[in-house]
């Protein structure tokens, strides 16, 4: 055993990155062009107004620049520049984007460069070529005319007061294709004023070692400007390559929040800027400001219209979230087990989900986030997980569904209220004529009936089960649907496959999830183990907002004629009269005397039934 230990070499040191004083970097520059190389992603279009909201969130997280657009290419970003300098930033410094001047014109009559000096900012950002099939293939030049765009450009901007950041477009393919000249570009912007160096893999197709080692050629040669990265993603490793490019020496970082930008993205900062912090020990913001950014990327999803990334490394959703048993086990014990770092360090929380995959360690962990202590409860929880198993092998899913999970915790516990008890319910629905709902159900000793038209199947019944129960339970006025999913479980049975679908509702304040499935598929919403909504009330108590079936359509049964409120006596039914909204008057619905005519089309809103 000891001639085999012999043989294996010690363990390779922890990485520690050198600190400033021995030629490392213990801070970089971080640049976002969110607002410009993130607007280039597909399905992206910023209005002036969500800009202006991003570039508040930006200097808030505490970036060090933002990149605003490229002024004079369209009236939007002519008019951003005009509000932007208005906005009292804190920490943000703005800079305005475009190009070189073009082949054979002047820098002083260049539009493009006119453009950045009304744009009002003191920093402005100009790209170049550095790979020398662009400037024969694209621009169509010399390369020494070439040079000099780059050099006339760099210039006219700094004797007109500005701040230069040079980005070196295509610069590691033409590292390779070939170093000399590239080497000559950015050196020609260096000469003539640019204070940043910013070396781009502009088609994304670069490797970390490559460029690891382009950039420390770089600084070697142009030790006294500050050098950076601008990586795109289509190789699938921008976050890779953009902290390649700090170990090789870059000081200034550039990405967008969540990686949107053109094609495949840009580097990520929500990655890039964690990676160096925690695990290299180099500040990319401001002390206490990384806590703000899952909160950051969530906001600019939100005002970019885009669904968060819920896989997203250290910001999504699902980031530290657990699903198998014994992951939830060990983190019970102790987070490192499974967590590379303390999520709240970057302001996102540990998720234990709840599925066919769980032990005992999951629902003990769900039920402790609900405040039910089950710790003593053995059997309960064991009752629990092949509970969740069989309904998630019918096809439940209570990843999401953390009512749905609630109620079957308190009914394991014999704790779960009913609020009501559900007697009968029927949709009617006619080819051009408002559905009409009927439901009967039973409060204490009471039973209600209660009908209502709704513009859809849906809607009908809940505005009769909502005429039925808000006399006894009025805070349901407050809650309302939010999100409605169906999945065909077997597709191979076609329009009578059973279904799964999830349901989010909410009061203004809270949100909460629900799942079911059946056959029918107004059915599933709310089928048994768990009810349309759920939702705590201001006394403490808990309740369910719906009944634990939503919608069964029946053609074959008319609906039962309005009738009008008999006085409440124990036992006794009451019932409500359908209303019908005329223009802004609510009247009662007449009695028809042709049960069975189709009704005459209508367009007016739908009202909530009120009681007679």
């Amino acid at each position: 055993m000891s001639e085999i230990l012999k043989s294996i070499p010690p363990p390779v040191p922890e990485f520690r990155p050198e600190r400033e004083g021995d030629g490392g970097p213990d801070r970089v520059e971080i640049y976002d062009t969110t607002l410009r190389d993130g607007a280039q992603s597909e399905g992206i279009s910023y209005s002036v107004e969500d800009k202006l909201k991003i570039l508040r969130a930006l200097d808030r997280l505490g970036v060090d620049f933002v990149e605003g657009g490229w002024p004079g290419a369209n009236p939007k970003d002519v008019e951003f520049f005009e509000r932007a300098g208005r906005e009292p930033l804190q920490h943000a410094r703005l800079a305005a984007f475009g190009s070189t001047r073009r082949a054979r014109v002047a820098a002083a009559g260049d539009p493009g460069l006119t453009g950045l000096l009304d744009a009002g900012t003191a920093w402005v950002t100009i790209f170049g070529k550095s790979w020398d099939h662009h400037v024969t293939e694209a621009l169509r030049t010399t390369l020494d005319e070439n040079l000099a765009m780059i050099a006339d450009s760099v210039r006219f901007l700094r004797e007109a007061g500005r701040r230069v950041i040079y980005d070196a477009e295509h610069f590691f393919d033409g590292y390779a294709a070939d170093p000399t000249y590239a080497l000559l570009t950015v050196l020609a912007a260096a000469e003539a004023g640019a204070e940043r160096i910013v070396l781009c893999d502009t088609n994304g197709g670069a490797l970390p070692d490559q460029v690891r080692s382009a950039a420390q050629v770089v600084r070697a040669r142009v030790p006294s400007v500050v050098l950076g990265v601008h990586a795109h993603n289509d190789g699938e490793v921008a976050v890779a390559n953009t902290l390649a490019a700090v170990l090789g020496g870059a000081r200034h970082v550039q990405g967008t929040i969540n990686g949107y930008g053109e094609r495949c993205g840009n580097a990520n900062l929500c990655s890039v800027i964690p990676n160096l912090e925690l695990k290299l020990g180099i500040r990319g913001l401001p002390p206490g400001m990384l806590a703000r950014l899952t909160a950051t990327a969530r906001y600019v999803s939100e005002v970019a219209n885009r669904i968060p990334g819920t896989h997203q490394p250290f910001v999504g959703r699902s980031a530290f979230t657990h699903k198998a048993g014994i992951h939830v086990s060990a983190i019970e014990r102790s987070r490192r087990a499974y967590e590379h770092i303390d999520p709240a360090l970057v302001g996102n929380a540990t998720r234990v989900l709840v599925s066919d995959q769980m032990g005992s360690s999951n629902v003990l962990n769900r039920a402790r986030a609900l405040g039910i202590d089950l710790s003593g409860r053995p059997e309960t929880m064991r009752a629990l997980v092949e509970r969740v198993k069989a309904l998630e092998y019918r096809g439940y899913q209570f990843e999401d569904a953390e009512g749905s999970f609630t109620l079957l915790v308190l009914e394991a516990l014999g704790r779960r209220p009913r609020f009501f008890e559900l007697v009968d319910y029927r949709v009617l629905i006619v080819a051009g004529g408002s559905p009409e709902a009927t439901v009967r159900v039973r409060v204490d000793e009471d039973e209600i009936h209660a009908a209502s038209l709704g513009v859809g199947p849906a809607h009908a019944l809940d505005q009769a089960l909502r005429g039925a129960l808000i006399g006894a339970y009025p805070e349901i006025r407050e809650f309302q649907l939010i999100d409605f999913k169906v999945r065909i479980l077997d597709g191979h049975d076609g329009t009578a496959a059973r279904t799964r679908v999830h349901v989010e509702s909410g009061d203004g304040q809270r949100t909460w999830s629900t799942t079911g499935v059946d056959p029918n598929i107004q059915a599933g919403p709310s089928r048994p183990p768990g009810t349309s909504a759920w939702c705590r009330t201001a006394s403490g108590r808990s309740r369910s907002s719906s009944c634990t079936r939503w919608i069964r359509a029946d053609r074959r049964s008319a609906p039962e004629s309005p009738k009008t409120r008999v006085p409440r006596r124990p036992g006794r039914v009451r019932r409500y009269r359908a209303v019908r909204r005329t223009d802004s008057t609510v009247v009662p619905a007449p009695r028809d005397p042709l049960p069975n005519r189709r009704p005459a089309p209508r367009s007016a809103p739908v009202r909530p039934p009120t009681v007679r």
